[in-house]
């Protein structure tokens, strides 16, 4: 049998097959996976519950890699503790088509939980990771039954600390008491442009004072190279994390980035780049690893692996379901629906009866009203579903009936924490991230709210969601110049175009409430992808349809007013729907109406569909309360558009309408133009 072998050469063999990695690609950052090895073993070896063989197990813990740079540290960790990431995975980082790419990419190896790179978005999913488990328990657990219990575990650099979206999360996390959310710090006193410069000429900030002030436990000043040292602030934070109430822990290890590397350790240079050959040679001289690259001696193999263990954790917690089971048979059943992300067997049934009721109803509102109420309907029908707004509910009309508002848990008070709608406060790029990790975690489709104009705070967010293909939904209010008086600053004008052009990313832009009802069905049966909901403040005329029509809605972009023998097609989205068919009946010649509710939805609808909406040969006129430019893809360079391609005004609604030319009149005319 083979010895497993220290814990100080399983630290080096984190270093080893980093720069080794790195070294091969001739690319990549060999720094940080040196510099927190010692960390890593705290954390994988001692503390970490997980189970290599089945990467999906519900009640395991979450370990998130926030500065995604330092990939490898995370690859090599899965590969030795036993993951599906074989060495010759680790042999091809950075390169096409391998499972290792430049940073932790969600879906791509098992294991990993989330997509990260872009700094301070992986704590920020933490967050949202923690917060769901807390409301899973408080929803699942019972007496005698803990179902739920894990934590989330994150590694964190300088980057994430400095970029916004950090601040914004983490002051979340402590006014939640997030006490089973745990953060390890890389405090090593070095950032890119450190070969330029000293990190204090541009970062200077007193973490532990900030992070206390947060309502966190902050434990300062460890070696991040003592692997005792780094168990007993874990266990310190896991203590804590037991606590009614809790506090998120923040762990503050002092490390040396690229440790172990002669010339090249605590220095910019190994932050981004391959060490050099002569470095690794140096390197492995340094610190006695006598192996060569990529060899990883058997003893430390088994030192590593996790499988055993893994397989006994997650055998006490199927035993403790069976239990549970047993004595709660209903929520058992409904726990394993909402973590395989499952909609109730009646979903698509309510969905079409809410959908017919909006017909039958025929209310002239604003589109938010309209998803207002189709929340009504369905947040009681779905417990997975989880609101929010940045400090915009009444605005944004993300709150209803059935919402809980999500507090701290205290159990002294007889609060356990859970509930279904977040005040994020006025913090929408922390709530995209945080939303995020809610959807990665499992059982819960989370929405949230605030104003089109401001998706440009959250636009990371959205494209990482979409990037990794999760369900989120995203409820943007006050779409256009109808918003008024607010002026320019508030007035959205290329943003539905800009969030048309992220891949993968569903936006709708209803007409009326049909539309919405439509659009939100839409939304939560989507799982392949998240999807933005940009809505009107004003209200917007109700069009009757006949059932063929209403069912036409779901593909996208649709004939809702047709003529025989059209000479034209106008094309519109949300309020300015209304202005093409004022205008069509200002036409002394036959044109037919298409309403465009979702362009993306629209153009992955077979070629024959698309077609049939918009035959060719036809002139086209789009017409939308925003920029052009993005209408010349179904318009084309002989068509019109009816647009806006300057900032807004400050004035009521119908006067800023008037002024930029969005009338049944200046439609008309753009039509005239083409046909004659």
């Amino acid at each position: 049998m083979i010895s497993p072998a220290p814990e100080r050469e399983m630290a080096d063999a984190l270093r080893a097959l980093a720069m080794d990695a790195v070294q091969a690609a001739n690319s990549g950052h060999p720094g940080m996976p040196m510099g927190m090895a010692e960390c890593a073993v705290a954390l994988w070896h001692r503390n970490l519950s997980h189970n290599p063989g089945n990467p999906a197990w519900p009640d395991r813990d979450r370990f998130v890699l926030s500065n995604g740079h330092g990939s490898m540290l995370l690859y090599s960790l899965l590969h030795l503790t036993g993951y599906d990431l074989p060495i010759s995975e680790l042999k091809r980082f950075r390169q096409l088509g391998s499972k290792t790419p430049g940073h932790p990419e969600y879906g791509l190896a098992p294991g990993i939980e989330t997509t990260t790179g872009p700094l301070g978005q992986g704590i920020s999913n933490a967050v949202g990771m923690a917060i769901a488990e807390r409301l899973l328990a408080a929803e699942f657990n019972r007496p005698g039954h803990e179902l739920v219990d894990h934590r989330t575990y994150a590694f964190l650099g300088d980057g994430c600390m400095m970029e916004g979206v950090s601040h914004e999360s983490c002051a979340l996390a402590g006014t939640l008491g997030l006490g089973k959310l745990i953060a390890i710090y890389d405090d090593n006193g070095i950032s890119i442009d450190s070969d330029k410069g000293s990190i204090k000429q541009w970062y200077t900030d007193d973490v532990r004072r900030r992070f206390e002030a947060y309502g966190w436990q902050v434990i300062a000043g460890v070696d991040g190279h003592d692997i005792e040292a780094m168990d007993r602030a874990l266990r310190k934070a896991k203590r804590e994390s037991k606590g009614k109430p809790g506090r998120p822990t923040l762990i503050c290890a002092r490390t040396i980035i690229a440790k172990g590397a002669p010339t090249k350790a605590n220095t910019g240079a190994a932050h981004g780049a391959p060490l050099g050959d002569k470095e690794v040679a140096a390197t492995r001289e340094a610190i006695g690893w006598r192996y060569p690259a990529f060899e990883i001696p058997e003893g430390v193999r088994a030192g590593w692996d996790a499988k055993e263990k893994g397989k006994r954790a997650e055998r006490r917690w199927k035993r403790a379901f069976s239990a549970y089971e047993k004595a709660h048979p209903d929520l058992a059943k409904e726990f394993l629906r909402r973590m395989k992300g499952d909609l109730p067997s009646n979903f698509s049934a309510l969905c079409e009866s809410f959908v017919n009721d909006t017909n039958l109803k025929a209310e002239t509102i604003a589109t938010r009203k309209a998803s207002q109420n189709a929340l009504e309907v369905l947040v009681p029908a779905l417990p997975e579903l989880v609101g929010g707004s940045a400090d915009l509910a009444g605005s944004n009309l993300t709150m209803v009936k059935a919402s809980r508002p999500i507090g701290k848990s205290d159990a002294s008070v007889g609060q356990a924490g859970g509930g279904n709608y977040l005040f994020y406060g006025v913090r929408e790029f922390g709530m995209g991230a945080v939303m995020n990790g809610l959807a990665l975690h499992g059982g819960f489709i989370p929405y949230g709210g605030t104003f089109l104009v401001f998706s440009d705070y959250m636009r990371n967010s959205l494209r990482m969601a979409a990037l990794m293909g999760i369900r989120t939904i995203y409820v943007f209010t006050h779409d256009s110049l109808g918003l008024g008086e607010d002026g320019p600053t508030h007035q959205p004008i290329e943003h539905a175009a800009s969030l048309r052009l992220i891949p993968n990313l569903d936006v709708w832009r209803p007409s009326d409430a049909l539309e919405t009802a439509v659009a939100w069905s839409a939304a939560i049966q989507r799982r392949n992808g998240p999807t933005a909901l940009l809505l009107s403040r004003q209200n917007l005329r109700f069009e009757k349809r006949n059932t063929e029509t209403a069912n036409q809605i779901q593909k996208g972009g649709y004939i809702l007013a047709d003529a025989p023998g059209a000479k034209a097609v106008l094309i519109a989205t949300g309020s300015e729907v209304q202005l093409a068919l004022e205008a069509q009946k200002l036409l002394d010649f036959p044109v037919r109406v298409v309403s465009m509710a979702s362009t993306s939805v629209f153009d992955r609808q077979d070629e024959g569909y698309r077609s049939a909406v918009l035959p060719g040969g036809l002139p086209r006129v789009a017409v939308e309360a925003g920029v052009t430019d993005y209408w010349r893809k179904y318009v084309g360079l002989e068509g019109a558009v009816v647009g806006i391609d300057r900032f807004g005004e400050s004035a009521p609604a119908p006067d800023l309408f008037k002024h930029f030319g969005f009338t049944p009149d200046n439609v008309a005319k753009a039509v005239r133009r083409l046909v004659t």
